[in-house]
């Protein structure tokens, strides 16, 4: 329920494209509605997932809060990318900045990792210190591996973005990215099982 959760956004991304491909003049129509001129039949589905985001985050936002529950920094670091990429992304009638969108927030992932280690803090052995016990030299690697992936995939989406036409680029954002975080996750889970060292009592 967390992951799909955490996932809501994009799956309504996913869900508001795809259902306006299928609906093309409806789509088109709606979207002129909503943000007036400038829009395309093309454009069209690519927008209405844009504001179907934005709004979905929102109200992840307000969820919790009615919940009085704790929001997580990340979720309030995607809020603020989403707003601002959706955002540029509507107002000057781009697609290519909800592109960026993903790319950006794993480089802001990248980036707050990678000042942990030169501060001397390791954000990822912050985050699960309660599960598992590991040498030091284990939780700086994996620090190190986390901050490389986050790189490796912002370019990857990148390169698709500039390289194919946008539904490929809307199916990559949803199965081919979370694919590669699960796929890495999961590897790396099994390597810290590896270098786990018994829980001292």
């Amino acid at each position: 329920m967390k992951l799909l959760f955490d996932l809501f956004p994009v799956i309504l991304f996913f869900a508001a494209f795809k259902g306006a491909e299928h609906f093309p003049a409806d789509a088109l129509a709606l979207a002129e509605r909503l943000l007036g001129d400038g829009v395309t039949a093309t454009t069209a589905p690519v927008f209405l997932a844009t504001v179907t985001a934005i709004a979905a985050t929102f109200l992840q936002i307000g969820w919790l809060k009615m919940k009085r529950a704790k929001i997580e920094p990340m979720l309030w670091i995607s809020l603020a990318v989403i707003v601002v990429f959706g955002g540029l992304t509507l107002w000057l009638r781009n697609e290519m900045f909800i592109k960026w969108k993903p790319t950006i927030l794993y480089w802001i992932f990248s980036s707050i990792l990678l000042w942990g280690s030169f501060t001397g803090r390791n954000f990822i052995r912050i985050l699960m210190k309660n599960a598992v016990e590991m040498p030091d030299a284990a939780w700086s690697k994996l620090q190190t591996m986390w901050i490389v992936f986050f790189i490796v995939v912002g370019v990857l989406n990148l390169i698709v973005a500039y390289s194919f036409p946008t539904e490929i680029w809307v199916n990559f954002k949803l199965f081919g990215l979370i694919s590669l975080t699960l796929i890495f996750t999961i590897g790396a889970a099994v390597w810290m099982t590896k270098q786990s060292t018994p829980r001292q009592n």
